[in-house]
């Protein structure tokens, strides 16, 4: 910068501590350092909403830049321009000078270019015996230069800002397609499930969807968009498996038989019982201790037979897709309690907290390990965390798991919707205690 001191505004314009910045600012330059002074201008352009400049402000900044006299922008070649008011606003479009007034000194607020005012408030340059320039008053573009790094990552972080955003809408309007196409063929084939429940929930989730949106929002609601499409195709697929088998078995007339009659499917480890223990009626209250830390685990050898002299049935009742158990533990908080240590790191410490759970539900050890079969392991022990979750709205757990159970097996159960509800009422219970 040609100063090397502070200077202060022509007339009644004040002085203010973001001017003072400015200016130390600008004699901070590199030597040697150069930019293009339109690749620079086009980066001011993208970075515009975090420079807190508008549109119009942008459109004198251009102006200025025309009377600069090289495409590089560098210090060895001076940084101060000086045109008049007329010649401004020609080059400016036409503005009016009340107007360009207001917005140069929006340039100047925003730290992007600095007054550099002669005694009399003219901007004119003096010039040697050579011809060279010797002193110039007009407005310095130093900030620019001084500038240009932060502007550029100011750029190229909105341009990557921009670029998610688009992203993130596009696979928003995949997934609502996908969804409501799945929804309506479910309906129109009338397969089994809580497609009238899943119907309300994606209506209130489009519902949620902002006019002027942000990422964050967007990936919200794409997050519980996308539970609710695996939800919606886990029961069609569910259904298409169960015609197939249907039609398989009235094939062949169910005359399978398993080569070797005597070996047993052991999906799991059978069931731990302690000497003396019976099986216990859902309504027990007392079926466990609560510092009960053995895993019980279900035996399936017994149910995967069929009546026919031993022989094993291949046909199980199709499992639900087990969700992330990150989302599990956001939503039945209060299975953390009872994992290991008092916290829950995989699904074996889920799975072993579910026990002792169950126990003190009073769900009887046959009613859970029909859940684990008609379910799978993980995915019972997430049902029970929602039992203890939802506490005193369900009178008879075990009764109530065996139910889920059932419905499973007839493909009219997803676990999906469950647990949406239990987040967005915590999710309700937070912003409200806060």
């Amino acid at each position: 910068m040609e100063s090397g001191y502070v200077t202060t505004p022509f007339g009644r314009r004040p002085m203010s501590l973001g001017m003072l910045a400015s200016q130390q600012l600008a004699e901070t330059i590199e030597p040697g350092m150069k930019r293009s002074k339109w690749k620079l201008f086009r980066a001011i352009c993208e970075a515009r909403p975090s420079l807190g400049v508008t549109d119009r402000a942008l459109t004198v900044l251009d102006a200025l830049l025309t009377f600069y006299p090289d495409d590089e922008i560098s210090e060895e070649k001076g940084l101060i321009v000086f045109p008049s008011n007329a010649q401004l606003s020609l080059r400016a479009r036409g503005m009016t000078p009340a107007t360009l007034r207001r917005h140069l000194a929006v340039l100047v607020e925003s730290g992007l270019i600095l007054r550099k005012d002669s005694p009399n408030g003219k901007r004119y340059a003096r010039r040697d015996g050579a011809g060279a320039i010797g002193e110039a008053f007009g407005f310095s573009i130093a900030p620019l230069l001084a500038r240009a790094a932060e502007i550029e990552s100011l750029a190229a972080q909105t341009v990557a800002d921009r670029e998610l955003l688009r992203a993130t809408r596009e696979r928003l309007t995949v997934c609502r397609r996908d969804i409501s196409k799945l929804i309506s063929v479910a309906l129109d084939e009338a397969i089994p499930g809580d497609w009238e429940t899943m119907t309300l929930m994606f209506r209130a989730l489009v519902a949620r969807i902002p006019r002027v949106a942000t990422v964050e929002s967007l990936a919200s609601v794409l997050d519980e968009m996308g539970l609710l499409r695996d939800e919606a195709v886990n029961l069609l697929e569910r259904h298409v498996k169960r015609q197939k088998t249907d039609a398989n078995e009235s094939h062949i007339e169910r005359h399978k038989q398993n080569s070797n009659p005597n070996s047993n499917y052991e999906l799991e480890p059978s069931f731990d019982t302690k000497q003396g223990e019976s099986a216990v009626a859902d309504n027990e209250p007392n079926a466990g201790p609560p510092d009960e830390r053995r895993l019980e685990q279900p035996k399936l050898s017994g149910r995967m037979s069929n009546g026919a002299g031993g022989a094993a049935d291949p046909v199980a009742a199709p499992s639900l897709k087990s969700f992330p158990l990150g989302l599990v533990l956001q939503a039945c908080p209060q299975i953390l309690d009872y994992g290991p240590g008092g916290a829950i790191g995989n699904w074996r410490d889920l799975m072993s907290a579910a026990v002792i759970v169950r126990s003190m539900l009073g769900v009887s050890p046959s009613a859970y390990e029909e859940a684990c079969l008609g379910m799978g392991p993980e995915n019972a022990a997430t049902v029970i965390a929602c039992i203890l979750e939802k506490g005193g709205h369900i009178n008879s757990p075990g009764g109530y798991l065996r139910n889920l159970t059932r419905r499973t097996e007839r493909g009219e159960f997803a676990i999906g919707p469950m647990l949406m509800a239990l987040v967005r009422a915590s999710g309700a219970t937070a912003r409200h205690v806060g």
